[in-house]
């Protein structure tokens, strides 16, 4: 796979400045895909770029390490990316959006396709075939001794854990802490804003009694642990999907098919998998996506 993995810190802060940076957005015979600083999106990003490659015989630039979606976002509206791989209906709802959370996962994904064309000219293809909600786990030993497998079952011993989540998610007014605390009525000993990445190793050192992490992420399977049921459902579904500006869709109008391909192709598990072949087996993305592509033969019909 001949795909460039272009290291982005100075974009972040171009786009952040209302800047663009010289070089992107700019070249005329390759076509530029956002990834993110998580495995799942550089993997999602290589997949994209792969199809592309293969089917339309194009140079694909992965514009990698674009730390939030919001820089995501903004990568594309400056022009200095085509594509974003990783793109999730419950975030873009609440946080880009700033609607009301919808927790229906049909009526999220026709919602965020109807904003984001009127809004951005943007196309919000339909979903890889996967969710990666934010999930609350434990591991196994501290299941077992306090009985749990519900969220709710926390309750009765929440003010004696510490719990790990993701810095943004406690800002987060629609689906964020303020209102899980009034949804289901508790809170922790205390609550450690970290990265996300970080919050598997800290529940697995016994750093931490309780963490929110992703449902997708490969380390729930390297450290056992166990998913705690959202059994208020208080969580929207956060569906996996792409975005492609309306330009570069009518530039290349064979590209939108090529997208489409991958539209419903890799359930949870897979992602799961994927993911652990990067996180735990230390694989590159790019090569965990290139397998993947190889082995589906590029998702060419029979």
């Amino acid at each position: 796979m001949k795909l460039k993995i272009v290291g982005l810190f100075a974009l972040m802060l171009f786009v952040l400045s209302g800047c663009s940076l010289p070089g992107l957005g700019s070249g005329k015979d390759s076509i530029k895909v956002a990834g993110g600083v998580t495995s799942e999106s550089q993997i999602l990003a290589s997949i994209v770029g792969g199809m592309i490659e293969h089917d339309l015989d194009l140079p694909v630039e992965i514009v990698s390490n674009l730390g939030s979606a919001n820089i995501n976002h903004n990568a594309l509206l400056r022009g200095d990316v085509d594509i974003a791989a990783p793109r999730y209906t419950g975030t873009d709802v609440t946080g880009l959006l700033q609607l009301p959370a919808e927790k229906d996962p049909e009526k999220a994904m026709a919602l965020v396709q109807k904003e984001f064309y009127e809004r951005y000219h943007h196309v919000y293809f339909p979903s890889y075939g996967f969710a990666n909600n934010f999930v609350f786990m434990v591991t196994k030993e501290t299941a077992e001794k306090y009985d749990l497998t519900t969220i709710s079952d926390l309750e009765a011993v929440a003010g004696d854990l510490e719990a790990a989540v993701d810095a943004t998610w406690l800002k987060r007014e629609a689906d964020g802490y303020p209102a899980f605390i009034k949804e289901y009525g508790f809170d922790f000993k205390r609550v450690y804003p970290m990265q996300i990445g970080l919050v598997y190793d800290a529940l697995a050192a016994g750093e931490m009694d309780v963490v929110l992490g992703y449902s997708t992420d490969g380390r729930i399977g390297s450290y056992d642990l166990q998913i705690l049921e959202d059994d208020h459902q208080f969580f929207p579904s956060y569906d996996a999907s792409l975005v492609a500006t309306e330009e570069i869709l009518n530039k290349y109008p064979r590209l939108k098919a090529t997208l489409s391909k991958l539209t419903g192709k890799i359930t949870t598990e897979t992602m799961q998998n994927l993911n652990y072949q990067a996180d735990n087996n230390l694989t590159e993305p790019s090569i965990v996506a290139e397998n993947f592509l190889i082995e589906n033969n590029y998702f060419e019909e029979n």
